[in-house]
């Protein structure tokens, strides 16, 4: 935690980019994404007709927005890489757009990264956002760059956040909720 904030405070507070990314440029309004939890579901990046779901926690501290969430165990060694909890940890750094939020990622010492851009979508409970998400590899690397994502706000409640648990990992799109499918468009290409 202290060392996402003492990034924020020293690298986006940086004179050349203060005014673009720093603390004034970077406050999230709690109405435009909210705290809580979040249940979210995407193609997966390597594995075609496989879809991962998953679960982080989005909090506030020092003024700034920031996601927390854990990689999915199989996903980890799909790529050879080590499952422990503390390697699969992921923690971002929000940021306000003009019409959603971005999401700046990594793994504990940026050994990866993606980017990520959400939209509100209207919907009964005003609690959804699509968008996509980028990983931070070579072309010629095995599977996709990008992906359409989908996530839910589920707030902080027990039975909607142990409900979501139980389904985070790799699935078929049928395992996918049909307001979730819907949204993510399988078989449309990402445009």
């Amino acid at each position: 935690m202290e060392n996402i904030v003492s990034v924020s405070a020293g690298l986006f507070e940086h004179a050349e980019v203060a005014d673009f990314v720093g603390h004034s440029a970077g406050k999230v309004a709690e109405e435009s994404f909210p705290s809580g939890f979040y249940r979210f579901a995407r193609r997966s990046f390597i594995h075609d007709d496989m879809y991962v779901q998953g679960l982080a926690y989005v909090y506030r501290r020092d003024d700034h927005t920031f996601l927390r969430g854990f990689e999915a165990k199989q996903a980890m060694a799909d790529q050879g890489l080590p499952t422990a909890p503390n390697q699969r940890e992921f923690r971002a750094v929000v940021m306000p757009q003009e019409d959603g939020v971005a999401l700046m990622l990594s793994r504990r010492g940026a050994q990866t990264a993606s980017f990520n851009y959400l939209a509100r979508v209207p919907s009964f409970e005003n609690n959804f956002w699509v968008g996509y998400v980028t990983r931070t590899v070579r072309e010629d690397v095995a599977g996709r760059r990008v992906e359409r994502q989908v996530v839910e706000h589920l707030g902080r409640n027990t039975g909607k956040v142990l409900a979501a648990a139980r389904t985070v990992g790799f699935c078929g799109i049928e395992d996918v909720l049909p307001y979730l499918r819907q949204m993510l468009k399988p078989g449309e290409p990402f445009s």
